[in-house]
């Protein structure tokens, strides 16, 4: 018989084997993906078991902001009572299709918006009868990646074979960038650059600074093997044009704001990974996601004091779960997209929600108040958040289409 030629030892050991690989292999799915949350109201609703928010904050130089369980609080009626967040009775789409393809999109400094379509490789402004105009006759097919100037008139486009340009639309001046050179961001004044150059020595890579163009660039900080962990991130009122980011512990992170002339700010404890920041438009405050255990490894935002000694004051969490590159930071207002439904370790593999629908949320960073904007019957999954100078219309790419849609959110 065949069984009796079999070594009993060895199939021990192989079904030993397969009983151990079972249960890793569902200790992953379980750590990662077996919860959900969806959200309600602005509140998480945990199926499949219980969660919890983020640990709160310490106690700040600033009253905290009040609300349930550590969230910001909703929207209150003068008497009092919660008044629900979600508009209801809107059966049509509230949203309008600009007619555009817009891959990357955003308001400029004279309150028009500009978008990139991919679709013939031409940059476009919309006029005020919401009339395409090229910004330039000339193509550029396949940008991989677009780094604005706060101004009007230029950006850095990245392409994949790793050739770097900053195009001028005004004068039409082309000036090639070394490709060694990443992490772009401009200064307010859009006449400078911040950038990490990444030399293939360790020994010669350097966060820098120079003219848009290139030119006169200076060395700020030796990066050697920390390279992942800076962001070059310029901040509005010319504070620091950095951030370096280092690990505390398991779930927490620090902060150093990095200036250009090696001045000494604050740092700010952050908890949570995966720091992903946004400044206000004023540079005094950081609207910032990061994920952590204490929340299923779902982003989730936070606020808190980013210029001077009130770096790292009044730190709160917003009680929303979502990135911020999913938000827009206006004056006095933050709107942001939140995925109607995140699943477990979505802060690890952001690609988890690239097509889940999304709500879309208005913030008062001041009170705390937060409110579900009606986009009507229709969902989407939202991208390039920006809202126009008056506040009056919200912009945004429809993930599925990359369609430019806009919203009436005053």
């Amino acid at each position: 018989m065949i069984l009796a030629g079999l070594n009993y030892k060895k199939l021990g050991l192989i079904v030993g084997f397969l009983i151990v690989a079972a249960a890793i292999g569902y200790f992953i799915f379980s750590l990662f993906f077996k919860q959900t949350t969806q959200i309600q109201n602005g509140v998480n609703i945990q199926q499949n078991g219980t969660g919890s928010g983020l640990p709160e904050a310490g106690t700040g130089t600033q009253n905290p902001v009040t609300g349930t369980e550590g969230q910001l609080p909703d929207i209150q009626t003068p008497g009092g009572q919660t008044q629900p967040s979600t508009n209801q009775g809107v059966a049509q789409d509230s949203t309008t299709d600009l007619g555009v393809e817009a891959a990357v999109s955003r308001i400029n400094g004279n309150g028009q918006m500009e978008f990139y379509n991919k679709t013939d490789g031409k940059f476009y402004k919309l006029e005020a009868d919401g009339k395409a105009v090229a910004l330039s006759d000339k193509q550029f097919p396949d940008v991989q990646n677009i780094t604005w100037a706060p101004t009007s008139d230029k950006a850095i486009l990245e392409f994949p074979d790793g050739s770097k340009i900053r195009y001028n639309f005004t004068t039409k001046e082309q000036v090639t960038l070394p490709k060694h050179w990443q992490d772009f961001d401009f200064s307010p004044s859009g006449d400078k650059i911040v950038a990490k150059s990444m030399g293939v020595d360790v020994d010669n890579r350097w966060l820098i600074i120079s003219n848009d163009d290139g030119s006169k660039a200076q060395k700020i900080e030796d990066l050697g093997e920390n390279g992942d962990k800076v962001i070059s991130s310029w901040s509005p009122n010319n504070q620091s044009i950095a951030m370096f980011v280092d690990g505390v512990d398991f779930n927490r992170k620090e902060v150093y704001f990095v200036g250009q002339n090696g001045e000494n700010f604050k740092s700010m404890i952050v908890e949570g990974r995966g720091f992903e920041p946004k400044w206000s438009p004023k540079g005094d405050e950081l609207l910032y996601s990061v994920y952590s255990a204490d929340n299923d490894y779902k982003p989730t935002l936070w606020l808190a004091g980013a210029q001077g000694d009130n770096i790292g004051a009044n730190r709160r969490p917003i009680g929303l779960d979502t990135w911020a590159n999913k938000c827009s930071f206006t004056t006095g207002t933050i709107y942001c997209a939140v995925p109607q439904t995140l699943e477990r370790g979505a802060g690890l593999f952001p690609a988890t929600a690239d097509n889940t629908p999304d709500v879309l949320y208005r913030i008062n960073p001041q009170t705390g108040v937060k409110e579900q904007i009606n986009l009507g019957s229709t969902s989407y999954t939202m991208k390039n958040l920006s809202v126009s100078p008056d506040g009056t219309y919200l912009y945004f790419t429809d993930a599925s289409t990359g369609r430019l849609r806009q919203i009436k959110v005053r």
